[in-house]
């Protein structure tokens, strides 16, 4: 064999053994990733199985406290001692089936009494020199709101004067002619027709001085020589001033109204009755009254008048509710609704004092008296409510100690434990 031909097969030879080395290398490594993602998938399957049976049970957990809490009904505790009871005003009661009376609810608006409300005018002609009070000001009666300087002010004043000088001489006239009567020297119709004189000019400065009056002008300072005093306009009530006209340079006169005042310790509520409910009203029945703006306030009053007519397209009366207004809370055209109490007809329910029923984290609880001196706020569904009582439909049985009065406290107590407990205090 020549030297030439064993180069070529020592060659071939070791190109066998690479490709041959290369493929082994290849299936091993193949192999081995296999293994790794199989490990991988088997961990990753463990893991999630054991994740779902712990999520299972966590889950299980959860119901079970959550239908736990809802058979217990209670929104929270609170332990107080008979002598802090006593000192908070804590009151306990027994629930009890009570009669409650039934009820109208009429929706309406609140205006002004019209029988305690003033429009202010001058009584003459003038010019407003001077303006005293602005709207919103509380006023007297009898005070000045404005003045005037009038014409017909200075006429009144001469005619006045012009009267006096008048009366001054019949009455030297009437004396004169008694003394000369007595004298023999004057006939006795004389004394006569001069006391006739002096009467028709003692009328006559006692109309002008009615007149002044009547403007408002003040006789003292006319007799104490005043040239021209200035007309006052003043408010015939006490109130409020709720409307203004009155300007300075302006002209006057009885037709225009310088100012509106009100006096609002009383107002009117003006609610509309259902016509089925007509049979069940009547004047001098009494009412409550509470608005938008202050849903805790609730203001008594009494029904003063009902509307003769319907109004065809509501099917409704007006009826007028006279309220006491000591706070001024209630505004004119606020909207307002007034509860109409009738009579008890209806079977006894279980009912509580609406003070005993409070507000704790949006559920309606009463505190529930329990063995010691533990309170539990136990949540209630209300009923109809009427004259300060409150139906419990469900949360409390007959004969249960309940706090009549001072749950406002009890719920104080509960918050502030809550805020302890937050952060990380005990109680």
């Amino acid at each position: 064999m020549s030297k030439k031909a064993k180069i070529v097969g020592i060659i071939l030879a070791l190109a066998l053994a690479g490709a041959f080395t290369y493929r082994l290398v290849q299936m091993n490594g193949a192999g081995s990733e296999q293994g790794e993602h199989a490990g991988e998938a088997g961990h990753v399957e463990e893991k999630h199985e054991g994740e779902g049976h712990a999520g299972e049970k966590g889950h299980e957990g959860e119901h079970a406290g959550e239908s736990g809490h809802d058979e217990h009904g209670a929104a929270g505790s609170v332990t107080m001692a008979p002598e802090v009871q006593k000192q908070n005003g804590v009151v306990l009661a027994a629930a009890k089936p009570q009669q409650l009376a039934g009820v109208i609810r009429a929706t309406g608006k609140v205006e002004v009494n019209a029988d305690r409300i003033a429009h202010v005018a001058p009584r003459i002609p003038g010019k407003v020199v001077s303006v005293r009070a602005s709207l919103g000001d509380s006023v007297s009666a009898g005070q000045s709101l404005a003045t005037l300087d009038s014409v017909e002010i200075g006429e009144a004043i001469s005619r006045y004067r012009q009267s006096k000088t008048r009366l001054a001489l019949a009455q030297g006239n009437m004396d004169r002619v008694k003394a000369l009567v007595d004298r023999k020297i004057a006939a006795r119709k004389d004394i006569l027709q001069a006391e006739t004189d002096y009467k028709t000019a003692q009328t006559e400065l006692s109309t002008d001085e009615e007149r002044l009056s009547l403007y408002g002008v003040s006789l003292a300072e006319v007799r104490a020589g005043a040239r021209k005093p200035l007309l006052p306009v003043r408010s015939p009530i006490s109130g409020i001033v709720t409307e203004k006209h009155a300007i300075v340079g302006e002209l006057a006169d009885p037709s225009k109204s310088l100012y509106t005042v009100a006096d609002l310790s009383s107002v009117w509520v003006l609610v509309d009755i259902n016509e089925k409910d007509l049979a069940k009203v009547h004047k001098g029945q009494g009412a409550v009254v509470t608005v938008g703006a202050f849903p805790d306030l609730k203001l008594k009053g009494r029904i003063t008048y009902i509307a003769d007519l319907v109004d065809e397209s509501t099917r409704t009366v007006k009826a007028r509710v006279e309220v006491k207004n000591p706070a001024r809370k209630l505004k004119p055209e606020m909207f307002a609704t007034a509860e109409l109490a009738l009579a008890a007809d209806a079977p006894p329910v279980l009912a509580v004092p609406e003070d005993a029923v409070q507000d704790l984290d949006g559920k309606k609880v009463v505190f529930v008296a329990e063995e010691g001196n533990r309170f539990e706020a136990r949540q209630v569904q209300l009923g109809r409510s009427a004259a300060g009582l409150v139906e419990i439909a469900s949360g409390l049985k007959a004969g249960e100690t309940y706090a009549e009065k001072g749950a406002f406290i009890l719920k104080s107590e509960v918050k502030k434990g809550e805020v302890v407990d937050e952060h990380g205090h005990g109680k």
